[in-house]
């Protein structure tokens, strides 16, 4: 997979721009997460858990993007358990 700067919480990559990124507290932008996992400085779903996160993504790759569920599944483990949030 390439090297992309990806949202630590669900794996989405990062823009070079700021139009993506979630905030910290002073609304700063912040690449370290994106702006649908990440805003003010908290998590927008903090009870969130890794294995429902990795069904959203199947869910949004499978739904948005066309991918068959066994590829979507695959590459959803792949990245997002590997990801700072979850560890």
């Amino acid at each position: 997979m390439e090297d992309k700067i990806r949202c630590q919480s669900c794996g989405m990559p990062q823009g070079d721009d700021s139009t993506n990124w979630g905030t910290e507290t002073d609304l700063s932008p912040t690449s370290e997460y994106c702006q649908f996992c990440y805003q003010g400085g908290e998590f927008t779903q903090p009870e969130q858990t890794v294995d429902e996160m990795v069904e959203s993504s199947i869910g949004f790759m499978t739904s948005k993007l066309g991918f068959e569920r066994e590829q979507a599944e695959k590459m959803s483990n792949d990245v997002i358990r590997k990801l700072k949030r979850w560890n």
